[in-house]
């Protein structure tokens, strides 16, 4: 299994060159082609003076602007992705987040930067990717050009989510220097245990050595990412939203807590 076709949002408001950066070498290590695409939308209402009102001028003028940023954004992928590479590009004047869901269909693995601000209809809602795109979903650390890959830390608890994320992300834990599968044990159950080892058996079948680890504390995403910086994980696999969106959002859970992490790559499925 390998990923054929990569999908690599650039944002409308965000450096491009960075992410490109990224889709080109993960590319290059897949053997895939590439598919920049960005999107904006402009926004229903603008506000003027009088409050809230449509306004046929200044919606046009934010459309025109919007086009000349997508035309900007094209250039610069067109000059940094390398010939060696078969690239295509894609872009639409509506909300990033449906417009990536949509061209999902034409691709193995989405690639994005993480959240550049909450406006709906310039930045991707990560969340609503995830769950809407059916494909997995690879959020890129800020502070890099790459996705290393090089110890993955799979977010192990065994829900439909986290199965389908382990699938999907088998390309990269293959290449992977060390991966480990961890879970956190709150309740001390022994099918707990026999989970880990399954899903080791699971990897070695298909080439993977994985270490497993069971860890104690409370079930969040905190504490899984002080165990993902202690083993210098550079990538977390993971299911997304094992609970409902509502009560992630509403109360915490460890897909949130993973949405606004920006200092390791994140790689979700639902």
């Amino acid at each position: 299994m390998s990923y054929k076709s990569i999908i690599v949002n650039l944002a409308v408001d965000g450096p491009p060159a960075p992410i490109i950066r990224v889709g080109i070498e993960l590319a290059e290590r897949f053997g895939a082609r590439l598919i920049g695409l960005a999107a904006a939308d402009v926004p229903p209402l603008v506000a003027t003076g009088d409050g809230m009102v449509y306004e046929g001028e200044i919606m046009q003028i934010q459309r025109t602007e919007i086009e000349k940023r997508l035309a900007e954004l094209r250039a610069e992928f067109e000059r940094l992705v390398p010939a060696s590479i078969f690239s295509e590009w894609g872009q639409a004047v509506c909300g990033p987040t449906r417009f990536l869901s949509v061209s999902a269909r034409a691709a193995d693995l989405i690639v994005t930067g993480g959240r550049d601000g909450d406006n709906v209809f310039r930045a991707v809602d990560i969340g609503s990717l995830a769950l809407g795109a059916g494909r997995p979903v690879l959020v890129a650390a800020s502070n890099g050009e790459h996705v290393l890959a090089k110890t993955v830390l799979v977010a192990w608890k065994d829900t439909r989510e986290a199965r389908r994320a382990m699938a999907d992300a088998l390309p990269f834990l293959a290449k992977a220097s060390e991966v480990v599968v961890a879970t956190i044990d709150t309740d001390r159950d022994e099918s707990i245990r026999d989970s880990l080892a399954d899903v080791a058996v699971f990897l070695e079948h298909h080439g993977i050595m994985a270490r497993t680890e069971m860890l104690a504390g409370e079930a969040d995403g905190d504490r899984l990412l002080t165990f993902a910086r202690s083993i210098h994980a550079d990538l977390i696999v993971s299911g997304a939203y094992g609970h409902s969106r509502l009560r992630e959002w509403a109360f915490g859970g460890v897909t949130r807590t993973l949405i606004e992490e920006s200092g390791i790559s994140r790689f979700m499925s639902y």
